[in-house]
């Protein structure tokens, strides 16, 4: 299974209504994060659960559902997390 796939489905306890996930990895070439083998990841998460929750807390929502992976599999991650309600 390849990375994004392994997010998509880690990320799932988090009731995405939307879920988009960029690999960002090539931007970063000859970066220490790179040598080591993780990844550059862009990801735009909107779900429910994120209601009432300020942006510190989403990410740690977002960074508890990866934590395995961010230990070896992603080195970098820019998280835009949104409620439905904020969708533009």
């Amino acid at each position: 299974m390849n990375r994004i796939a392994m997010m998509t489905e880690r990320l799932a306890v988090l009731h995405p209504i939307k879920l988009e996930i960029v690999d960002e990895s090539h931007k970063h070439a000859g970066h220490a994060g790179a040598r080591s083998g993780g990844g550059h990841y862009w990801l735009q998460i909107i779900s429910a659960d994120f209601a009432e929750k300020n942006k510190t807390s989403r990410q740690r929502m977002v960074y508890s559902a990866l934590a395995e992976m961010m230990e070896r599999d992603i080195h970098a991650l820019t998280i835009d997390a949104k409620t439905p309600g904020e969708i533009e």
